[in-house]
Parts: structure tokens; sequence; C-alpha cells
């Protein structure tokens, strides 16, 4: 609960808009009741699924109270209404261009104004206009939005530093910077959101194999509780689980489910997009990073906050989503926001206390005049480049693995001509330095959104007969691509989604490509099963209709996409396994729809994975065969870990709501899932 959220009864909304006219002003209605009215309606069938049906978010951010009332605001602060920046025609824009997400834009013009209205009037303008509202009007144009709320509820600015327990940080703990360094070799268990600084997402486990992985049973269900996104990667650590969900971090009994304790954050400030994917561990420290751009470090035996820094713009839309990585004394994460128009970057901060130590900016070339390869013909506001999936590191050589995602404003490519260095990129660089070292640009001069997701695992395999330091990265173009890590070159391509019209330009009339904007990898990456040196991945089969705006408009801190994306009902998913040295398929699986939950591959020759029909699977990892299927409930869009404990071998399943992009009736609730055999 946030500090504005504890005093909500406390809080009176009494906004008005002011409308300039010549030299004074003059208050009055800016809508109709009727216009409330049919709001009301059309916000219950499109809107209230992801935003709550009284406005105060769930999956996605709340549209009314206070937290809504300072992302308005230019500087966040609620009550700050001298520097107020934005009209209603620019919440009226960003509606209309994003929302309903999937078909933005397909609405009739008048419905998507009477959802602005009713969006308004819930947060204190009152209807009483004899005039409808109108989008473009000048009314709509002079209008700011303000909102008066209580003095005494108002907003201090985000604080940069939230200090601990002096008595939380940790004395002892684990684990040490050699066991992160050998995590690959570890049964027991899994320390790293890949399991390991490689990314091999493989456990070198066979008590389940491909002959008795039908026998598996449910051990025990936690239900998480919390409302909102569920795409944890848990962490397991000597019998204790690690889990997040957007504001809290839970750790569990890893055999059993029971939970040892549960930590809450409460947002400083706006919160941009409510995903996290989970925690990093070191020395007795768990960190991970929030929707309203803090990093964050507990003592993972109490769950005691040791510090939190404000680290990322949430005003600006900078965000963390990822889970960290941690090195050293260091702990490497960077923001998401691509889609937002940010300016992204990597990171390190000192694990001990939080203090900054280096930035690598990944779209430099976005905000300096006469870039070679960003061209800025209309001199808009150009951006991108966020991180938002696991690095991967060769800590022996000291290289910082990262998968750079898309330009912005995302569609519109020919109003930022060149390749838009380093988006869509393989970057590589110095961990302690952040000094670059080397990149690879998969898509350059992306129009289509398509992010570079993964950039793991790294590995050794023969290609034409000579042992070879290989790299495998894909994305939401959905095309596997494996690179020498030695000469950089890309050893080979192979599509593991449908590819269709990758090469047409995006017009206003719109164009339908496949992938599409939620297509190809997304946050849950490849394993590697290096017995058989074959990789498996998973992936979505959904194309969109792209279409580029007339208007190319920015507002701080809110979706730049230059352009509106439609969903094509029709989806799938597949997983797909491939030849680690030379890419050739050698089976694959489809699922009746996209899959987006982590791939993990054993010793035993089986692979886990889980669909968004809330099956989980084992599949034998020879040939696809499926082993065993549980259906629990929710849709998979989490991690699957396994590991040992006192001799048994496990298989966590987080279950349950990854977003309403990915789920229709199918939703669940958050839960974790243990199965072992009998």
């Amino acid at each position: 609960m946030t500090r504005w959220h504890a005093g909500a009864v406390a809080i009176v909304l009494a906004a008005t808009v002011t409308v300039a006219m010549g030299k004074g002003t003059k208050q009055m209605p800016l809508f109709t009741q009727q216009q409330v009215a049919q709001g009301k309606k059309l916000y219950a069938a499109k809107c209230a699924m992801c935003h709550g049906e009284t406005l105060q978010g769930g999956a996605a951010s709340p549209l009314a109270g206070p937290a809504f009332a300072a992302a308005w605001t230019r500087t966040g602060l609620v009550g700050d209404w001298a520097n107020s920046q934005f009209t209603v025609e620019d919440l009226d824009f960003i509606i209309r261009t994003t929302m309903p997400k999937g078909s933005a834009g397909q609405m009739a013009s008048d419905d998507y104004t009477a959802v602005l209205t009713y969006i308004l009037q819930q947060n204190g303008y009152e209807a009483g206009s004899t005039t409808p509202l109108r989008a473009g009007s000048p009314r709509m144009k002079q209008a700011r939005l303000r909102f008066g709320i209580a003095k005494e509820l108002a907003a201090a600015p985000p604080p940069l530093r939230v200090e601990g327990d002096a008595s939380a940080v940790p004395k002892v703990g684990g684990p040490t910077q050699e066991e992160l360094i050998r995590a690959a070799d570890s049964t027991r268990n899994w320390l790293y959101h890949t399991h390991d600084y490689s990314g091999s997402r493989y456990a070198a486990l066979a008590q389940v194999n491909e002959r008795n992985a039908g026998q598996l049973r449910p051990v025990c269900v936690f239900q998480v509780g919390d409302e909102g996104n569920f795409q944890t990667g848990p962490i397991v650590y000597q019998g204790t689980m690690y889990i997040t969900t957007t504001r809290s971090t839970v750790a569990l009994d890893a055999t059993n489910c029971r939970p040892k304790w549960r930590y809450t954050w409460a947002p400083r400030g706006h919160e941009v997009w409510r995903n996290n994917r989970g925690v990093a561990i070191k020395d007795g420290y768990l960190v991970r990073g929030t929707s309203d751009g803090y990093l964050l470090a507990l003592n993972a035996d109490a769950g005691a906050l040791v510090w939190a820094v404000k680290a990322a713009d949430a005003q600006q839309g900078e965000t963390f989503t990822m889970a960290p990585l941690l090195f050293e004394d260091l702990v490497l994460i960077g923001p998401a926001g691509s889609e937002n128009g940010i300016s992204g970057w990597v990171g390190a901060f000192r694990l001990r206390d939080g203090s900054p130590v280096w930035k690598f900016q990944t779209v430099p070339g976005a905000t300096l005049a006469g870039s070679e390869s960003w061209g800025n013909p209309k001199g808009i506001k150009l951006g991108g480049g966020s991180v938002w999936t696991p690095f991967t590191l060769d800590a022996e050589k000291g290289e910082l693995f990262v998968a750079v995602t898309n330009p912005a404003p995302d569609l519109p490519a020919n109003l930022r001509p060149g390749d838009n260095r380093y988006t869509n990129s393989l970057v590589v660089l110095d961990v302690r330095t952040g000094k670059l070292l080397w990149y690879r640009q998969m898509v350059p001069n992306d129009s289509h959104d398509w992010d570079l997701t993964q950039v793991s695992p790294l590995f050794q395999a023969k290609v034409g007969g000579r042992d070879s330091r290989l790299l495998a990265t894909v994305g939401k173009d959905g095309i596997l691509r494996t690179v020498d890590r030695d000469s950089h070159e890309v050893i080979y391509s192979t599509p593991v989604t449908t590819i269709k019209n990758v090469e047409l330009p995006v017009t206003k009339e719109g164009v339908e490509v496949c992938p599409g904007v939620l297509g190809g990898v997304e946050w849950n990456g490849l394993a590697l099963n290096p017995a058989l040196n074959m990789l498996y991945v998973n992936a979505v089969d959904w194309c969109s209709k792209f279409t580029s705006a007339e208007t190319v408009r920015h507002i701080p801190g809110r979706m730049y996409m230059g352009g509106t994306v439609e969903f094509r009902s029709e989806s799938q998913g597949w997983l797909t396994a491939l030849d680690a040295s030379t890419g050739a398929v050698k089976w694959k699986y489809q699922s009746k729809r996209p899959i987006v939950a982590a791939v993990t591959a054993t010793k035993g020759n089986v692979v886990f994975a889980g669909e968004l029909t809330g099956d989980f699977l084992a599949l034998d990892a020879r040939d696809g065969k499926v082993l065993y299927r549980f259906n629990t409930g929710g849709g998979i869009g989490g991690g699957l870990v396994t590991y040992e404990e006192a001799g048994k071998q496990y298989v966590a399943v987080m279950s349950g709501r990854p977003s309403p992009f990915w789920v229709n009736e199918i939703a669940g609730a958050p839960t974790v899932f243990l199965f072992a055999l009998p």
C-alpha cells in the first residue's frame, strides 16, 4: 500500500478544469453526463480487467486516485499544480493510441472520448456541460489536468535512499562468489535466474528421467495471494525458495511450500509497469528491482530491508522488471521502458550499499545531434534501448552479455534513419568497468518492436569439426542466432516461429506481419542439454497488424509507439529442439497458446515446460514426446526450476496470471506448485 493510498479515506478529490479565456480564466464543466454513462459501460467491457472495476489498478496501473494524479503531473508531486504540463488532450491521446490492449485505435472516436470523461469523472471532474466533449476541440486542447487533494496528503519527492535496519546487514550467508561461479555444477541449488552465469537452464539431475517422468505427482501448493502479474523466476538456495510479485518478496521452504517470511515494498513513487521477474542472491543479500524504479536489498534469512536506492526515473518511464545479476561487490541491472521513449542504460551498483559504480548508455546516438547511426529528419524525441531480460556472464574473462531492446518511437523507422546503434543488439561489456568490448546488432532500424530478449546460453560445441565458444541469442523477431564469441560472427540463423511480411514497411494503411509485436521469444529464454548437444526454444506465434500514425507525439513517461498495433486473434506456441552446432531442427512441439513460460533441461533427458492452457509438461528431450501433463488451473508464464534437497529431486512451477496480454479465460491466481516422484 502506498503512502497515498494509506490515507485514501481522507482524500477529497476536487478537480476542476481551467480553460484559458483571454487574460483570465473561467471554471466550467467539460463534458456531459450522457458521455460519462456511456464511458462507464465501455470501461467495464474494455478496461476493467486490467485497471480494476473501481479504477484502482490491478495488473495495470490505477486510473483514479492519488497515484494516478501523481502520474499525470509533470513532477509527480500531488498538489504541484503550478508546474503541471499535461492537458486533457494528452490523456485522450494516450488512451486512444494504446487502448484497448491488442486493438488500439479500433473503437469509435466518440467511444474513446466517453471513456476519457468517465475517467475524469472518477477523479473528481463534474459533468454538466450541455455540449459533449469532442476529440481535438479547443476545450480539450486548452484544459490542463488538475487534481485537488488534501494538502496534508500531498506527496513528498520520492526519497533517493530508504535506510533499512542496521541489524539486517548480513554477517554471514551465501552463496559465495565461488558457489555462484560453480553454479552450473550444482544439483542442490538454482542460484541464478537462468540457473547459472552461463544461462544454461540445465540441471545435472537424473532422478526424474525419460523412463519415470510420467510418475510425477504434486507435492504441495502455495497460493501467493497478491494481485497483479506473476512472472517470477524462482531462486533456490539450501532448501529455501525465493519468489517475487510486483511488490512482495517471499521465502518458502523448497520441500513443502510453507512460507518462511514475506517482505512487501511500499511504492514511493509512480509505478510504471507492474511486472517483476525475480531476485538475485549472494553473501546473504537478496536483491531485486521495483516498478517505481528502486533497487533494494533484503536479508535473505529474515527478509528485513538492508537498503533501497532510487536508481531509475519512473516519471520518465523507467522501471525495473528483470532479475539482477550479482558478481563480486556489484549488482548489475538496467531499466525496461523503451516503449516510453526512455534513454536506456545498463548499470552497476555496490552490493553493500547500492551506491552507483558505472553506467553504460545503450542509445547514446539517439540523444546526440549528428550521430551517423541515428538520423532525425523531423527533430523528434528519440530513445529506447531498454533491458528487461537476464544477463549472462563469462566470469573468467569478466565479460557481461546484455540483450538490448528496440528503438523509440517503435514503429516509424523512417523518422530515425540509420541502424540505431545499439538497439536490438548483443552488447558485451567489461563487467567491472562497463566499458564496451564488442557488439553485434541483430535487427537494425527496427520498425516492429522486435526486441532482442535473450543472450543465453554461453556454451561450447563443435562447429565444422572445431571446438568453438558460442552464444545463443533470440528475440521477438523469432529467429535463433548463434554467435561465435571469438570471431563475433553469426554461425547460423534458424526461425522458431512463423515469419511473414518482415521486409514490408509499416504504413498508414497498416500491414500484417509475423511475428507480431508480442511474437517470438519473450522474457523466458532457451535451455541447453550439453550431453545431447541440443537447444530448446520456447516461442510465441502471434501475428499483428502494424499501422503508422499521422502524428508522432511524445508525452514524458507514456507509451511512444508512433502508431498502433492490432493483435490477430489466432495465436499458438512452439517448443523447438535444435542441434546446437548447426541450428538444424530436431523436433517441434505445438501448443494451442503461445509458450512464454521458462524451459528447463536435465541430465535425465527431460525438458520441463509450461503452457498458457495451464498445463505443466515433461517431454522427452530426444524426440519431444510428452511424458507427463498436469493442469495447474492457471496460465503458466513464470519460471520452472528443478533442484535436489535431502536426496529428492523437485520441480517448481510458477502458475497463474502472467499478465492480461497472455491470458483469457484461463488466468488463474499466482500459485507455486512443487512436483516430485512418489
